[in-house]
């Protein structure tokens, strides 16, 4: 997905569920929309599920656009929006995937705010979106921020190391190497975020409602 189309498409999404409307098809006065998260290991098909999941949940009956969208990339425009927050520090905010040492390095030298501090405003971001409800969130914790929110819904997509790396040449048009490396390093450092900022192993099934081998169930079916 491009950065800016995505991020303004979900900001068309935020300002529309923030307009007074009538109940949405299928809710009741009152009731929370639900908010879903999707957990991936690299390679497993996270953001296809996300795409054909979304493609489900439209509620083709409503005029509106707005029914439900997707925070993934788009996520961190929208933290450094709501905290007015310099548009470089974005290269710092993905899930973990710079070392420890040039993290605090960057700290040390006031390059960015402490991690702490960003992972914070993040989650924040979150469950305003969460509140907002009929969104897709995806990673960066986002389980264990809606944990206690009786309407979320978790799920963990898994996958052999074979089929990831095999997925991730496709996708990213990598060779044999590059893709491996790339599935390694995003997997090592999504678990290494969830255990620094959150204490969890993101391995942990009893984090999720459901987990799917996407090896097992394609992602059409995995929506």
């Amino acid at each position: 997905m491009n950065t800016q189309v995505g991020f303004d498409r979900c900001l068309s999404f935020i300002n529309c569920q923030l307009q007074s409307h009538p109940p949405l098809s299928g809710y009741r006065a009152g009731e929370r929309r639900p908010v879903i998260t999707i957990s991936r290991q690299a390679g497993s098909g996270g953001h296809t599920v996300a795409e054909k999941l979304l493609k489900l949940l439209q509620h083709p009956e409503l005029e509106s656009p707005c029914s439900w969208a997707i925070f993934d990339r788009n996520l961190v425009e929208k933290v450094l929006q709501d905290h007015n927050l310099p548009h470089n520090l974005a290269r710092f905010m993905p899930e973990d995937r710079i070392s420890e040492i040039s993290d605090t390095m960057d700290e040390l030298f006031g390059l960015h705010p402490p991690s702490w501090t960003l992972v914070r405003q993040t989650s924040d971001t979150m469950l305003q979106l969460a509140e907002l409800g009929n969104v897709i969130l995806i990673g960066r914790g986002a389980n264990i921020i809606t944990a206690k929110l009786e309407y979320s819904f978790h799920v963990r997509l898994v996958g052999s190391l074979e089929r990831r790396v095999k997925r991730m040449q496709e996708t990213q048009h990598l060779n044999a190497k590059s893709a491996l490396d790339l599935v390694q390093r995003e997997d090592l450092g999504r678990k290494r975020y969830l255990k620094k900022y959150f204490n969890k192993d993101i391995e942990d099934p009893l984090l999720y409602h459901l987990v799917i081998n996407t090896d097992l169930v394609p992602c059409g079916e995995a929506a």
